[in-house]
C-alpha cells in the first residue's frame, strides 16, 4: 500500500497534493479504494464551485457502497478528472489502479494554503490507517 511523501492526507482517506503554487490534486487513498473496492462510478458536480473545508465535493461508487467525497482543504474546483468520468468514455477503476496518478479526482484551487498544515503526512496517515 502506498502512501507517497508528496501528499498531505485527512482521517477520512482523501489525499492533496499541491502541484504548482495554489494548484493542487485531490483523490481517494490507496487504502481507501482497497477498502472500497473496485469503483464503477465517479460523481462530480462541485466543478467551478467554491467548497468548504470537509464539505462533500462528489461521490464514489463501487460495486458495494457509495462513499461521499471530502474535501480536505478549502478551494475551488477547477477540474474533473475526464480520466475517470464514464460518461466521456473515461474508467472509474482508474482509481483502484493508481490512486495518487492517474486516479486523482479533482484539480482545486487552493483558498488557502496554510491550511495544509492541518493535514497529516505520510508517516502519520500510515500510522493512523494501520
Amino acid at each position: 500500500m502506498g502512501f507517497p511523501d508528496n501528499c498531505k492526507y485527512t482521517e477520512d482517506h482523501e489525499w492533496v497534493r499541491v502541484e504548482n503554487g495554489n494548484v493542487a490534486y485531490v483523490g481517494i487513498t490507496d487504502f481507501a479504494q482497497s477498502e472500497l473496492g473496485e469503483l464503477v462510478y465517479i460523481e462530480v458536480d462541485t466543478v467551478g464551485s467554491d467548497v468548504a473545508e470537509h464539505a462533500v465535493f462528489g461521490t464514489v461508487e463501487a460495486v458495494k457502497t457509495t462513499s461521499d467525497l471530502f474535501m480536505p482543504v478549502a478551494g475551488k474546483v477547477l477540474e474533473f478528472n475526464p480520466d475517470l468520468d464514464d460518461s466521456k468514455g473515461g474508467n472509474p477503476a482508474l482509481i483502484n489502479e493508481d490512486p495518487y496518478g492517474k486516479g486523482w479526482i479533482v484539480k482545486i484551487e487552493l483558498a488557502n494554503p496554510a491550511d495544509l498544515a492541518g493535514l497529516m503526512d505520510a508517516a502519520a496517515y500510515q500510522a493512523h490507517v494501520a
